[in-house]
């Protein structure tokens, strides 16, 4: 694997050198041409083709899952998405604004802001407060067509579960990083004396553009644990933790996975799944599986994941 290159690339590299098909890169590595004999197929960013349009779309709204799911009587998080200002021409006459404070209001725990496009928890936030939510908005907005709410909730545990063809080819946890106190010491010094600094670095930056970032200087009292980061991204310093496909916990979470994609007729895909007051609920679901985090750490797991889907278009029942 060169400098710099894509996980998706370096796997999608592997399993085509093991086969005899001839690999192609264009657009930098974001197109990926695969041909043997006489089938010649494309992979483009991280999608290989599998998903239909609609379904691949959906996926990538938050919104629009989130309502998908409710009429299929789903459990999930939900979602309300707003235009940016740019698309005036398609903005209801009150505007979006009123809206968003209305959802502030309602929900006087927080809210979460987020792009409804896009994956990896960038441009995230945690907002309490109408000055913070205008931060948010602006910041969004600036580079998104469109953003999404949703209420902020106390998540217990995330589970990611990779699907193909309704089979879990990979199913982990997403355990956040945390510290427990000692009544003495700050948040960033048990941080400091007890996390390997390259996690560590990982959960600083991440923090770095959340408006109500958890302040590091508080002093937790002793035997409290006290996560560092209030999301669960793997990129944010979260560690995957592999679960046992038969246990009941992991089980739970692939019913509920297998259900929504099912829903949006997925055939490959990822689906976040929350333990929220003793319940598991739908967070999002992605068409495209980005798994750079996710290679530091279990490469092997990548491997068998995009290796699984490429089977449905090189093995032996994929059409011609």
């Amino acid at each position: 694997m060169s400098n710099g290159e894509r996980a998706f690339v370096g796997a999608v590299r592997k399993y085509c050198a093991s086969r005899g098909i001839d690999v192609e890169l264009r657009a930098q590595g974001w197109l990926i041409a695969m041909t043997r004999g006489s089938k010649r197929r494309f992979a483009f960013g991280y999608d290989l083709g599998l998903n239909s349009a609609v379904a691949h779309r959906i996926a990538n709204d938050k919104a629009a899952t989130a309502d998908v799911l409710e009429i299929c009587g789903i459990p999930c998080v939900p979602h309300t998405a707003f235009l940016s200002p740019r698309m005036y021409k398609y903005i209801t006459p009150s505007g979006a604004w009123t809206a968003m404070l209305d959802l502030l209001k309602q929900n006087p725990q927080g809210i979460v802001v987020k792009p409804n496009e896009g994956t990896g928890g960038i441009s995230v936030f945690k907002v309490r407060t109408e000055p913070e939510l205008e931060v948010a908005a602006n910041e969004i907005f600036s580079s998104e067509r469109s953003l999404a709410i949703s209420p902020y909730l106390e998540i217990d545990d995330e589970v990611r579960v990779i699907l193909i063809d309704d089979r879990p080819i990979v199913v982990f946890s997403k355990n956040r990083l945390s510290v427990v106190g000692d009544g003495k010491r700050s948040v960033l010094e048990l941080a400091i004396a007890t996390i390997p600094a390259g996690r560590l670095s990982a959960v600083l930056s991440g923090l770095a553009g959340d408006i109500s970032k958890a302040s590091l200087d508080e002093v937790p009292p002793a035997g409290r644990r006290h996560a560092l980061n209030w999301r669960h991204n793997l990129g944010a310093g979260a560690q995957a933790v592999v679960l046992d496909c038969g246990e009941a916990r992991a089980a739970a979470c692939i019913a509920i996975a297998v259900a929504a994609a099912r829903s949006i007729e997925m055939r490959f895909g990822s689906i976040d799944v929350v333990m929220v007051d003793g319940c598991w609920k739908v967070l999002e679901i992605n068409s495209g599986v980005m798994m750079e985090a996710l290679n530091q750490s279990h490469p092997e797991l990548v491997d068998a994941a995009y290796g699984a889907a490429l089977d449905t278009i090189f093995g032996p029942n994929a059409d011609s």
